[in-house]
């Protein structure tokens, strides 16, 4: 998270009215509820664990073994079958 100084983005009284509360300390303001993204939407990394599910669940379609799915994405063979299944769901 990237710290941005008030007196650049907010009125002089706003900051004015802030400082009656916090004095020269870090201020965490939530974003609101309707404006949160998800994990990973900004930097894409939901997208690309969804591609590799999707790869890997394909691969074992065509025929590749757990084991080596495992070791191909360096991943325990508990998560490649995990993945496996949750595939299998969203495509049913």
């Amino acid at each position: 998270m990237k710290y941005q100084n008030a007196r650049a983005l907010l009125p002089e009284k706003l900051v004015r009215d802030i400082q009656n509360y916090v004095q020269g300390s870090y201020l965490y303001i939530p974003i609101q509820q309707e404006h949160k993204k998800q994990w990973g939407d900004n930097s894409g990394s939901k997208k690309l664990l969804q591609e590799r599910n999707e790869q890997i669940a394909q691969a074992y379609r065509n025929g590749t073994c757990v084991k080596e799915l495992a070791q191909r994405y360096f991943l325990t063979e508990h998560s490649i079958r995990r993945i496996i299944r949750e595939e299998h769901n969203v495509q049913t």
